[in-house]
């Protein structure tokens, strides 16, 4: 049996040995996703193994990437006596958002090796100059005179 340091007000770690850890399992959470700018594209790329290319349904829509998709369930043998089940099965949905607004009509997306890359074009910003009108009484007159300031104390006490 390992030491345990006693510590009188921690009532919880003499609990945390005897329960386990318990956690909800989410698809959509373990869906990192990396979303960069490259040649005048937005990528994001998604780490998605164990997933069939044709199960996934991507929609891009504004400003957002939506991509659902689901992991089939394997059938448990009969036999399998499992100590941990932690891979997740089943549907997810990702909604990401991007940083600009983009050519929805010119995406592009590639499955390899378990990797989901989506490309899609910027939307070129267009710049409008804009020009100011100075109304004459309120413009600030400009001469080649040097502006007249308070003379320093050091300077006056010469």
């Amino acid at each position: 049996m390992a030491i345990i340091r006693w510590k009188p007000f921690n009532v919880g770690q003499f609990l945390s040995e005897d329960f386990p850890e318990f956690r909800v399992p989410t698809l959509a959470s373990s869906l990192a996703t990396d979303v960069y700018e490259k040649g005048g594209k937005i990528v994001a790329e998604m780490n998605l193994p164990g997933i069939d290319p044709e199960t996934l349904d991507i929609v891009v829509e504004d400003n957002y990437i939506h991509i659902t998709g689901s992991r089939e369930e394997d059938q448990e043998e009969k036999g399998k006596n499992y100590y941990y089940k932690e891979i997740q099965r089943g549907s997810f949905e990702r909604t990401v958002r991007l940083p600009s607004n983009v050519k929805k009509d010119k995406a592009e997306a590639i499955f390899e090796d378990g990797v989901l890359k989506i490309e899609v074009p910027k939307v070129e910003e267009r710049k409008t100059q804009v020009r100011i009108k100075a109304n004459k009484k309120s413009a600030a007159k400009v001469t080649g005179k040097r502006p007249v300031t308070r003379a320093r104390k050091a300077d006056t006490k010469k």
